[in-house]
């Protein structure tokens, strides 16, 4: 227990006082949970100064302290949905025992989003901002109000008729595409690098020139208050933690959370109004959880979890606290994003383009809710920007459902003497030679379609539903028919038959059958489609199309030189060189004569149904009821229209379904029509 102590508070002093965190979160929260397993086993060798009795460190002593006239408090935590359930049970028998919950009667709560920031307290008195301070340990935190000054989220004077004293407490974080624009900047000037938003929030924010401070894109969200004089006349009223009074609850202006919340707003405070929500019993709890699962990838800021609170003051009050923590709230954590890792080795994967991306394999870790073996690298400047060796213990991020990355390494733990990651000059696959141009960051295979790695990757992506839609043709079976040199370009497929495909690893007769069917069927694209299939380099499915619709045939296709390929809409030099130098290679003029024998003929790319859309923007956000993504697409492209990822000035219309994100917001704020799935139909005339 003494060592769990000593270890806890280390980790404690580097992630609060220094901002430079020495374990991942996951980690983190499995030694809290061990030591409050043995403290609970062992009550007598409970100790006061314990890190489950107090909450981070003590301030720094450059920034002055001062000391919280309500203590900020933690939040205990829960993991699993089990532990809300028994959350919620705990507060539902407490307060019927006090009469303040009918039988069958569920507790309603006030949910919010659990940011990933650092926690600050505001003092405003008559209406002006006089103090901001940290956490610290929850009793003392440091004094940061010249460099709270500088964040434009926060008033430095209240809007209305605010009390005497008014303690707001709340986070301060920093959305991911500020974080991403700081990093490159920062990288620019040859200065520290920040691990994630939140490191990059609280590193800023505790600068001892508040110059610095103002340069960086810092927000803020209140969640709550402390000290509270003066409502009304009242003197009497002071509040603990988030909601809770110690002395008159009559002085407060709101009787639950959420409308004290809405109290708060109406001075000009922040508050995160778009995501709160309220819910009913453990069931609306979990709904809540799972809803923010789902968004939480569209989200701009990073979260960790999401907090539940009582919404009743009247009830907060008599749940009380423990010494650390409420019993009327919770936090909810997601499955930890970063954990900590052995490196084992740097390998390196050859793409379809013959992209070389370095891979880490890594001692297996349990994060983001799943195993992670493997995480990518991305290239060789990024191992040297972020000195990854081979041997290393390393921070693994895995957000949302993205591939895994190694953040960094944790150099306390280096080993003397590791050697520094060195790029092949030859492919592992073909022993051609790899090259990296000076424009670049990617390094390449010169092999082409001689590298089976690239050959496998080609196939895939032309097999793929964007593409010849050949269903059944998947990683496995591309892997036997390219090692076994039965396929060795696209026009092979189409010579597939039933009777060898029946006898390779995982097929059988029926499947033989299924896949020579699809495989038919694809003897007539669309000439985007099998264009988009060649895996052109810098040619997506958009451009595959219009340069299709353009041409008309895959002989002009052929025979265009860079002057007619760039009349085709939205073709610059960069993908009009491509093509031509693509279909200037006599391989792969050969390939598309094999294919043409094979009985592949495509199809005139058809034209627009209509032109009332033409020109005109749409984005899709959230799930439509009945159309997919890729439905909508289709029907919005023969109509004339464009379909693009990102909403802007230039957009027409937004289609929003269920859990619409970042992408709603966006047209809201700038004015852009927003249809629903019946909308959209009506406007295609279907």
């Amino acid at each position: 227990m003494a060592d769990l102590r000593r270890e806890i508070n280390e980790h404690n002093v580097r992630y609060y006082v220094y901002d430079e965190p020495s374990v991942s979160d996951a980690d983190y929260d499995a030694l809290m949970r061990e030591l409050q397993a043995l403290e609970a086993e062992h009550p007598a060798l409970l100790r006061p100064d314990s890190p489950t009795q107090r909450v981070g460190a003590a301030p720094l002593a450059e920034f002055g302290s001062v000391r919280h006239a309500v203590p900020m408090l933690s939040l205990g935590n829960a993991f699993e949905s089990d532990e809300v359930q028994a959350f919620d049970k705990r507060v539902a028998d407490t307060l019927r025992g006090a009469g303040l919950l009918g039988a069958d009667a569920r507790v309603d709560y006030f949910c919010e989003l659990k940011l990933d920031g650092l926690a600050i307290s505001l003092r405003y008195e008559n209406g002006e901002l006089v103090q901001a301070a940290t956490r610290g340990d929850g009793q003392e935190g440091e004094d940061v109000t010249a460099n709270i000054r500088t964040i434009r989220a926060i008033p430095l004077r209240l809007q209305g008729v605010p009390p005497r004293v008014l303690e707001v407490r709340g986070e301060v974080l920093m959305n991911r595409a500020d974080f991403e624009r700081l990093n490159q900047a920062q990288a620019a000037r040859g200065e520290k690098i920040f691990v994630n938003p939140r490191n990059a929030a609280a590193g800023s924010l505790r600068q001892l020139d508040p110059r610095i401070t103002a340069q960086r894109p810092l927000r803020f969200f209140a969640y709550g208050w402390g000290e509270i004089r003066g409502v009304q006349g009242s003197d009497r009223a002071q509040s603990d933690m988030f909601a809770a009074v110690t002395a008159d609850d009559a002085a407060l202006p709101r009787d639950t959370h959420g409308s004290m919340l809405q109290w708060l707003a109406g001075f000009g405070l922040p508050v995160n109004v778009k995501y709160n929500r309220q819910a009913r019993g453990a069931t609306g709890l979990l709904d809540f959880y799972q809803h923010v699962g789902r968004i939480r990838p569209d989200l701009p800021y990073d979260i960790d979890g999401v907090v539940y609170k009582v919404d009743a003051l009247a009830a907060q009050k008599v749940l009380g606290f423990v010494a650390r923590a409420p019993r009327f709230a919770v936090a909810h954590k997601f499955p930890a994003e970063e954990a900590t890792t052995q490196l084992l080795d740097i390998e390196v994967q050859v793409g379809r383009t013959g992209a070389i991306t370095p891979v880490a394999r890594l001692a297996p870790v349990f994060v983001g809710g799943v195993t992670v073996t493997n995480a990518t690298l991305h290239n060789e400047d990024e191992i040297r920007r972020k000195d990854v060796r081979v041997g290393d213990t390393v921070i693994v991020r895995r957000a949302g459902d993205v591939i895994p990355e190694v953040v960094g390494p944790v150099l306390e733990k280096r080993a003397r003497d590791l050697p520094l990651f060195v790029m092949p000059t030859a492919c592992p696959v073909c022993g051609s030679a790899i090259e990296k141009l000076e424009d670049e960051a990617i390094a390449r295979c010169t092999g082409g379609l001689f590298c089976a790695a690239q050959r496998k990757q080609t196939l895939l992506h032309a097999a793929g539903r964007k593409a010849l839609d050949i269903e059944g043709l998947g990683e496995k079976l591309v892997d036997q028919l390219v090692d076994s040199g039965r396929i060795k370009s696209l026009a092979d497929i189409y010579s597939l038959n039933v009777d060898e495909l029946a006898v390779l690893d995982r097929m059988g007769r029926k499947s033989a059958e299924n896949l020579v069917q699809a495989i038919d069927r694809a003897r007539t694209p669309t000439l985007g489609r099998l264009l988009f299939a060649l895996g052109i380099r810098h040619v997506g499915e958009t451009t595959a199309r219009d340069t299709a619709r353009h041409f008309g045939s895959i002989a002009a296709i052929l025979d265009a030189d860079e002057d007619a390929l760039l009349a085709v809409h939205d073709v610059g030099p960069v993908v009009a060189g491509s093509i031509r130098r693509f279909f200037a290679e006599p391989h792969n003029r050969q390939i598309v004569a094999q294919l043409r024998e094979q009985g592949v003929e495509p199809v005139a790319q058809a034209e627009p149904q209509g032109t009332s859309l033409a020109g005109k923007t749409f984005v899709l956000t959230g799930t439509l009821p009945t159309w997919s993504r890729d439905d909508a697409t289709r029907h919005i492209l023969a109509a004339g229209g464009k379909v693009s990822g990102s909403v802007s000035k230039k957009t027409a219309y937004v289609v929003a379904g269920e859990e619409a994100g970042s992408k709603l917001a966006k047209a809201r704020e700038l004015g852009v029509t927003v249809l629903d799935e019946d909308a959209l139909k009506a406007l295609l005339g279907l």
